[in-house]
């Protein structure tokens, strides 16, 4: 009696199709639809998305995802600030909102119904008799909102330049959600001193930078962290500062109460114990940000005082 030919081997996802090729992983047949190239060999579906699972992410050496090295975060916020700069030429009535204003030379652009509705201000009214505005007036939000918005659009460029520059490289070193965080916190900051330092009928001051001086203080914190050469960022932190000391209109207590707090923030983010370390950014991050809501209260129970 003779014996039946043996049968070729068929995929195990697709019966119908023979295939001499097995998964390096598990051996099961595998037809051509059914390959993922393997570091050697192929691999199934299967075998892929379970190596996929039990395979850690990678992290920066800080904690964040490799996803921050695409700056998309940095992207976003420029893009937000474009947007609201829009806005605000889009809203004004004195037809300064994008140059012609008083700030050097002119080349700023003047007060906008949007800058006067986020802008830092103390407690204050915009026309004389007016209704009171600002933070101490319950307008909270305008320790927030005054970070995305600009005088002009000379203003609005030198601050997405800076952003573009610094933010996507410690973007890529923190990770996405840490960057923000940063970011969020050192405006902020910046923001809080100028309510803290400022008049009550000081007009509103806006801008990224109290934002932005936070990211220049981080960036040497990280480098020297990293244990790399800081000979390249202490330049443009003393540039930025005699700019800050030496121009009229330029919120000095936002740029140093920005600079001090993006440098506080950064060293939470950076020299936080690896075993515990997302805890413990956080609890600092929380920490700080509690600090700066007591400071704010505290200025706003002296002024209504």
């Amino acid at each position: 009696m003779s014996e039946s030919p043996p049968t070729a081997p068929v995929c195990y996802r697709h019966p119908g199709r023979e295939t001499y090729v097995r998964c390096t992983r598990c051996d099961r047949p595998i037809c051509p639809d059914c390959m993922r190239e393997a570091s050697v060999g192929h691999q199934c579906p299967e075998c892929v998305d379970e190596g996929r699972r039990s395979v850690r992410p990678a992290r920066t050496a800080f904690g964040g995802g490799i996803a921050g090295r695409h700056g998309y975060v940095t992207k976003a916020l420029i893009a937000l600030n474009v947007l609201l700069m829009v806005l605000s030429i889009a809203s004004d009535r004195g037809g300064d909102a994008a140059a012609g204003g008083s700030g050097f030379g002119g080349l700023l652009g003047g007060d906008t119904p949007l800058t006067l509705w986020g802008g830092v201000l103390g407690y204050a009214s915009y026309v004389p008799l007016g209704p009171v505005h600002g933070v101490a007036a319950g307008e909270w939000y305008r320790l927030i909102s005054a970070m995305f918005l600009h005088y002009g659009l000379l203003h609005l460029l030198l601050n997405s330049w800076a952003l573009w520059v610094i933010g996507r490289e410690l973007e890529a070193a923190l990770g996405r959600w840490r960057f923000l965080a940063l970011y969020l916190i050192a405006g902020f900051g910046g923001n809080v001193a100028v309510y803290l330092f400022s008049a009550p009928n000081q007009p509103p001051t806006v801008g990224a930078s109290t934002a932005i001086f936070g990211l220049f203080a981080a960036m040497f914190v990280i480098m020297r962290r990293l244990g790399l050469d800081t000979s390249s960022i202490v330049p443009v932190l003393v540039v930025n500062l005699v700019f800050t000391f030496a121009v009229p209109r330029i919120s000095i207590a936002g740029h140093l109460g920005g600079l001090v707090i993006g440098a506080l923030t950064a060293v939470v983010l950076a020299y936080a114990p690896r075993g515990r370390r997302t805890l413990v950014q956080a609890v600092g991050c929380a920490v700080i940000v509690l600090v700066l809501l007591g400071v704010a209260v505290f200025r706003t129970v002296y002024l209504l005082g």
